[in-house]
């Protein structure tokens, strides 16, 4: 058993190294467009392109990708070039004439889909604002400001998203509420505006008012508008990722506001709780879905092991461990570690797959799809670099 410090240089090592050497060189290979800027993300397991269909979340997210690694893992000039690519794709292609962004567009731009969520728009902004950051940028921290608060006015303005469900289902998700918090958040590192603390307020308040049920000891991912418990099986549905995403979001908006201890409670309660429902005591890593009142959940994948969660967990334990101190939250870490890197990278061709069977078997070898790409990955191996160096700079 290794010491601490050992421990988290190996990890910090780790990340950089699989940064450098292996996740970003398979993008920039594989997923850059050379010919119309952006990202392909739907490629096959050795990087062959298999539908030149644009994801736009992606075109925000691998722009986001390359900044944050090179703000935080290393300055490479050529992260830094393939984002502002991708940016320049995205305003050019990627907004209707009322801000509102599409799905999916064609290889060259044209248009495909639009949907009534606002996460491309969410994505979009967090790529701004870190390429800001990176290039001391301005305008482009203005341009992260307006798509934030184009998102508000779209959520807030009844009649421009076309509701999920009649009127006669009154209930409110925990995807955008928690997605605000972090787009507020990155926003904030670049420029101010009482929107963006309104913003985080107003998501903290509904998390801790309304999703959150103690009787279940689980975030629930619908809820109605008061927070009711809605006894169908949308309405019981934990989403143990997803929950456990939250949890290191709120550990960043608790350090930004001099480690306020009622937001780190919330977010180790709700990583603790949602731990416990993700973790598979017989195989290992977290699980997709589950139900608060232990019923069969509906989605066909529910006890399969996707990308995302583990990613996700690794962050939090170790956000959860640099705040407590509580080796609880490193032997989490070093628990969803050895079963995320013993089963996700592909030792042949690089990068990870995505989804696996419950038992760790890979369900299908493909790297990315309109869902999957250069993001979780990448964002954990930055994030857990940087939270690794701060915990050595702390014991």
């Amino acid at each position: 058993m290794m010491d601490t410090r050992t421990y988290l240089n190996y990890w910090a090592e780790l990340y950089k190294t699989d940064m450098l050497t292996n996740i970003m060189p398979f993008w920039l290979r594989y997923g850059v467009d050379k010919e119309h800027g952006g990202i392909y993300t739907c490629v096959a397991r050795n990087g062959e392109l298999m539908d030149s269909t644009k994801s736009v979340w992606f075109q925000g997210r691998f722009a986001f990708t390359c900044c944050y690694a090179y703000n935080n893992i290393e300055a490479r000039p050529e992260w830094l070039e393939a984002a502002k690519s991708t940016l320049d794709f995205i305003e050019e292609h990627c907004f209707d004439r009322n801000g509102r962004m599409y799905f999916e567009v064609a290889a060259d731009g044209t248009p495909l889909r639009m949907r009534r969520y606002v996460f491309s728009e969410s994505f979009a902004a967090i790529a701004m604002a870190e390429y800001a950051l990176a290039t001391g940028d301005k305008s482009y921290a203005e341009k992260a400001l307006k798509i934030f608060k184009d998102m508000r006015h779209f959520l807030q303005t009844p009649g421009i998203l076309e509701p999920k469900y009649l009127p006669t289902v009154q209930a409110q998700g925990h995807s955008i509420t928690m997605i605000l918090i972090n787009v507020a958040s990155r926003i904030k590192k670049v420029i101010n505006d009482p929107e963006l603390d309104e913003q985080i307020d107003t998501s903290l308040h509904a998390l801790k008012s309304y999703f959150i049920h103690p009787e279940f000891k689980a975030l629930l991912e619908t809820v109605g508008p008061k927070g009711e418990f809605i006894d169908t099986i949308n309405g019981r549905t934990i989403n143990p990722g997803h929950c456990i995403e939250t949890a290191w979001f709120l550990l960043d908006v608790a350090m930004d506001r001099n480690q306020d201890k009622d937001i780190i409670d919330l977010a180790l309660t709700i990583f603790n709780w949602s731990w416990e429902w993700g973790w598979d005591p017989q195989y290992g890593g977290i699980i997709n879905f589950r139900d608060c009142k232990n019923l069969p959940p509906q989605d066909y994948s529910q006890d399969m092991k996707f990308w995302w969660p583990q990613t996700e967990a690794i962050i939090a334990s170790l956000y959860a461990y640099k705040i407590t101190k509580d080796p609880k939250y490193l032997q989490k870490h070093r628990q969803i570690s050895e079963w995320t890197y013993a089963h996700f990278p592909d030792p042949q061709y690089g990068e990870w797959f995505g989804y696996l069977h419950r038992d760790g078997s890979v369900a299908q070898p493909a790297k990315g799809n309109l869902f999957k790409g250069p993001f979780h990955i990448p964002r954990m191996m930055t994030k857990g670099y940087t939270l690794c160096k701060e915990i050595l700079t702390e014991l």
